[in-house]
């Protein structure tokens, strides 16, 4: 048995701390679920909603603890209340469709055949949670895998392991059975060991790719489903004719909220040449808007990094660009400790050769190139081994949906970024992973397909 602590961003303090589960533990853990799955699973389609949607009104009631317990955990800070919103759009959205989406698909019904596809719940479903937006990403997968009549093991990051007990507290007090939702602490060794066991029918990590290819080695042969959301270095592209006030608030917005701790974050900027100046001059200015601090405070816009290996490493990216031939445009900000606490930065004159442009930040920094037109800008938005989304800033539709389909992303935004549409399929490739989240592709991800082929006497 080992011990998970959250360290605290506002002071390096432990904050929370956990014992995990022994692997004997953690198997009793599986088995309770798989016994009470089936039971779940035919309850009517509506009770399980009415269920979810009971939790949602149980987080809506205590986002005070929600916000402060966000705050101390990852570093968010309290002004921007938390998360429910998001939480409420996604959850009530998938909420709405599920019967759509889980009915029959029915190829004949007739006097001599019946012929229809069934939606199936896979059984038990592992979801492995990440710190920085800890309620929406976990229950993107926790609310529409409960309603298709699943039952959910959680295992939630280190770094917000209150999240998945206040997760636990609402789907409990709203009705859900203990055994259906089970909120977990596990080692990686517990973890690897079972999803070799084949413990579970279906697997949603997001994550880093180092870990999604050890939840991918661990589960190997197993023929578990695996469902990967992983890195990303998602870009913008701003076009001539685009409103330039307008792409300076969306994409800096994009790449500096939450510390830049957001998997589709922006964090590599194309401009047309004809607009590379203005735009880099009103970025900085943006940036220098922003308010590092205490996310406890009020005035804070800017909290701290989710963990002071994470500013490092963002430091380190600046300093090599820096070290070969980029411009940082930001001063250090007082509230700069060199820990957690982190200057946000914008670099010019960077080129793809250095790791800025490269390897995924995961923080407030981000680099600038000029363009001289859309070909280069898809050359550019496609060197990159991640795929998740991509944003284009421009007047012109039909210029931005022909370029949709030459982008290797899993989302394509026209004057937006950052954003999780619950209508739409949140998916990725390349090593961004493969996964179907949301939408009626998520209700298909968590179940199987069952087909009924019944000749009529």
């Amino acid at each position: 048995m080992t011990t998970v602590k959250c360290i605290s961003p506002i002071d390096g303090s432990v904050y929370a701390e956990r014992e995990t589960l022994t692997q004997a533990a953690a198997q009793e853990a599986v088995a309770r679920a798989r016994k009470a799955q089936k039971a779940w699973a035919a309850r009517p389609l509506q009770e399980r909603v009415d269920l979810v949607m009971g939790a949602l009104k149980e987080i809506e009631n205590s986002t005070d603890r929600m916000t402060e317990e966000l705050a101390h955990q990852m570093g968010r800070p309290v002004r921007y209340g938390g998360e429910f919103g998001g939480l409420q759009e996604r959850t009530s959205h998938m909420a709405k469709i599920a019967s759509e989406a889980l009915a029959p698909k029915v190829i004949e019904e007739s006097d001599a055949f019946t012929r229809k596809i069934m939606r199936e719940p896979h059984g038990v479903v592992f979801v492995v949670a990440p710190w920085n937006y800890p309620y929406m990403t976990a229950n993107n997968t926790i609310g529409p895998a409960l309603i298709a009549g699943n039952a959910v093991i959680l295992k939630h990051a280190s770094q917000t392991i209150l999240v998945g007990e206040h997760l636990a507290d609402a789907y409990r007090a709203a009705g859900v059975p203990e055994e259906v939702f089970q909120n977990v602490v596990l080692s990686h060794d517990t973890t690897s060991a079972l999803l070799a066991d084949n413990a579970f029918d279906f697997v949603n990590f997001t994550g880093s790719v180092g870990g999604g290819q050890a939840m991918e080695r661990a589960a190997a042969g197993t023929f578990t489903g695996v469902a990967t959301e992983l890195g990303g270095k998602d870009p913008a592209y701003v076009r001539a004719d685009a409103d330039l006030d307008a792409a300076v608030d969306g994409v800096m917005d994009g790449a500096m909220f939450n510390a830049g701790q957001c998997c589709c974050g922006i964090e590599r900027i194309y401009v047309h040449e004809s607009l590379y100046h203005a735009f880099v001059e009103k970025a900085v200015a943006w940036v220098n808007n922003l308010t590092l601090g205490n996310p406890l405070e009020e005035a804070t816009t800017l909290g701290p990094m989710a963990n002071v290996r994470f500013a490092n490493e963002v430091r380190a990216q600046i300093d090599e660009a820096v070290a070969a031939g980029a411009k940082a445009h930001i001063e250090k900000m007082p509230a700069d400790d060199g820990g957690a606490y982190l200057t946000p930065q914008i670099l010019t004159d960077v080129t793809h050769e250095m790791r800025v442009m490269r390897d995924e930040s995961f923080g407030p920094v981000v680099g600038i190139m000029p363009v001289k037109d859309d070909e280069e800008a898809i050359a550019l938005m496609n060197d990159s081994q991640f795929g998740l989304t991509a944003a284009i800033f421009t007047k012109d539709v039909e210029a931005a949906e022909a370029m949709a389909p030459r982008l290797e992303t899993g989302t394509v935004f026209m004057n937006r970024a950052d954003y999780l549409d619950p209508a739409l399929c949140w998916t990725g490739c390349k090593q961004t992973g493969r996964g179907a989240g949301l939408s009626e592709l998520g209700y298909h991800a968590l179940t199987r397909p069952k087909s009924y082929h019944l000749k009529k006497a």
